[in-house]
């Protein structure tokens, strides 16, 4: 599925980002690398070229919050094969604060990095896919894009703006070719929780309970890479309670909102 293809990934300096490289470097990949911390991104390209070692791979350190930047970084990438066949935006942080307790710059900041940094991008890589005459739109939302629990108001309103408008946009390029994969993960195990926002704005610093016992982050790109080669546009990636929720919420909605009050408490 990926060979011969130019795949960009951003957050990519670790959780499902660097799960998903080191998957598809294997596959023929050449991959671009994205995400805030240059330092990680390097280690990163090295684990994936141990694995791949004549894989071309290109760091390109990006702040999705730094709309500015963005066009020359889009230039960059473009240059790098002359295609972009695939763009991930993986980029993300989430919340763990009561909505009496959030600031509007944390909540500011929450739509920043989630969703306007996402747009943003999608945008300028947009008319290179379109020019291309294909290519492959990637989202990670989240559950929280499809269910609205305590502790993540921000979140949950960033994840669900996600959805709304990647499902729009694939509405809008499926003339051009070019597909658009929205994937909603429940629980992983990556540093989610620990680097997600306070009320204030400052790092929640540690693993919550969900999060230790969640899917590991090899399951959940397995999981992924198999419901893409099946065309599914929508990927849930979650087990349990999650799962559970998104169904109770299509079928029995007023069951959820009760069932959810004692949910998303941080542990």
């Amino acid at each position: 599925m990926f060979s011969n293809t130019t795949v960009w990934i951003t957050g990519a300096s670790s959780g499902i980002g660097e799960a998903f490289a080191k998957k598809i470097v294997t596959d023929g990949a050449s991959l671009i690398l994205s995400a805030r911390n240059e330092a990680e991104l390097n280690r990163v390209k090295g684990e994936c070229q141990a694995l791949a070692p004549d894989a071309k791979i290109l760091v390109l350190p990006m702040d999705v919050t730094d709309e500015a930047s963005m066009p020359a970084k889009v230039e960059a990438a473009k240059n790098f094969t002359g295609r972009i066949d695939y763009l991930f935006n993986n980029a993300g942080i989430s919340q763990r604060s009561l909505a009496v307790d959030t600031t509007m710059d944390t909540y500011r900041k929450l739509f920043e990095v989630d969703v306007f940094g996402q747009i943003a991008l999608t945008k300028l890589v947009l008319p290179i896919m379109i020019n291309q005459g294909s290519g492959h739109m990637m989202v990670t939302a989240s559950v929280a894009g499809k269910i609205g629990v305590p502790y993540r108001t921000g979140y949950c309103a960033a994840k669900h703006a996600m959805m709304g408008f990647f499902d729009a946009l694939r509405a809008e390029v499926a003339g051009n070719n070019i597909k658009v994969t929205t994937i909603t993960p429940g629980f992983i195990q990556t540093n989610i929780s620990k680097n997600a926002l306070k009320g204030d704005g400052t790092e929640f610093g540690r693993t919550d309970t969900n999060i230790a016992t969640g899917m590991p982050v090899d399951t959940c790109i397995d999981v992924i890479l198999a419901k893409m080669k099946k065309g599914e546009p929508e990927i849930l990636v979650a087990q349990g309670k999650e799962a559970q929720a998104v169904w109770l919420k299509r079928f029995f909605p007023k069951a959820l909102f009760k069932a959810v009050v004692n949910m998303g408490k941080p542990t």
